[in-house]
């Protein structure tokens, strides 16, 4: 992230994965940028899922698909990822300035959401780092396997939007990518979800995800970042980041503790989405995962 033969290995298991296809075994290497740390300075444009340059999105395309966006980077201190242990990864984020951001507001109960997930989405992360007074996040990692990552900053700039940059990591090593068929149907630590609504392109969705324990309906969920649950949602191919918003909080006078957890979902585009909820129980932070074609999708 070191031969010459290692680096043509990782572009061709990025290519394949930028085409939605998978090769089994794929050796993951270095990216061909900057393989060491890098500041604010090292920022600039460059080849998209370089993950050590500024990818620049355009206005209207879908969140996290670019490294710089509305003048904002995410900068990690390395992109290179040490598989089967748990790596202390940091990273800053630069202003329109080119200096570092030390003020955020706070959006779900944080003033960072960092989602880390492999390009096949195995390995899903959601995680909260902390800022040192020069503006360095810093969080302990579990990287389990090998493989190509893609993680995500979601944060909100002090007075500004709700912002949501991506960049690429390796963590060298042979893999077996994972395939996902649709499912509707969760079950994590003896807990069942269900997701009930369509994704529709070009329209916000509504979903409800249900929530049960030995056959009978969850009805004290505790609350979790602001809600009864916290829902990511990722385009498969691309890893497009989707906009979710819960319906209700705990505490409004209407939203229940479950069973049902509501969300609506802008859905930029047919095709298939990776949908991750996190839901609190017992005192636990649980993640239920599903594989949803869009209308108009692959099924």
């Amino acid at each position: 992230m070191k031969t010459a033969g290692n680096l043509s290995a990782y572009g061709v298991a990025l290519a394949l994965v930028a085409g939605g296809a998978w090769a089994i075994g794929n050796a993951v290497g270095p990216l061909t940028s900057e393989a060491g740390t890098h500041g604010a300075e090292g920022a600039g444009h460059g080849d998209a899922h370089s993950g050590t340059v500024a990818e620049t999105a355009a206005p209207d395309l879908p969140a996290g698909l670019a490294s710089s966006r509305g003048g904002y980077t995410l900068t990690p201190t390395s992109t290179t990822l040490a598989p089967g242990t748990t790596n202390e990864f940091s990273f800053r984020i630069t202003g329109p300035d080119g200096a570092p951001v030390t003020g955020f507001d706070v959006e779900h109960e944080k003033q960072m959401h960092l989602i880390v997930v492999r390009r096949d989405t195995a390995g899903f992360e959601h995680v909260h780092p902390t800022m040192a007074a020069d503006g360095t996040w810093t969080v302990p990692l579990p990287v389990p396997q090998a493989g190509s990552y893609r993680a995500f900053a979601d944060f909100v700039p002090a007075g500004g939007e709700s912002t949501t940059l991506g960049v690429d990591l390796a963590a060298p090593g042979d893999f077996q990518p994972a395939a996902y068929p649709p499912s509707r149907i969760a079950d994590v630590d003896g807990y069942r979800v269900v997701l009930d609504g369509d994704l529709t392109p070009g329209q916000t969705a509504k979903v409800t995800l249900t929530v049960t324990k030995d056959g009978q309906a969850v009805t004290d969920l505790q609350p979790y970042l602001g809600a009864y649950g916290h829902l990511v949602a990722l385009r498969e191919g691309d890893l497009a980041y989707l906009h979710v918003h819960p319906d209700g909080e705990p505490g409004d006078g209407t939203t229940k503790p479950g069973p049902g957890i509501t969300f609506y979902a802008e859905v930029p585009s047919a095709g298939t989405y990776r949908l991750f909820l996190d839901f609190q129980h017992d005192g636990q932070v649980r993640t239920a995962e599903f594989t949803v074609p869009s209308e108009g999708g692959q099924r």
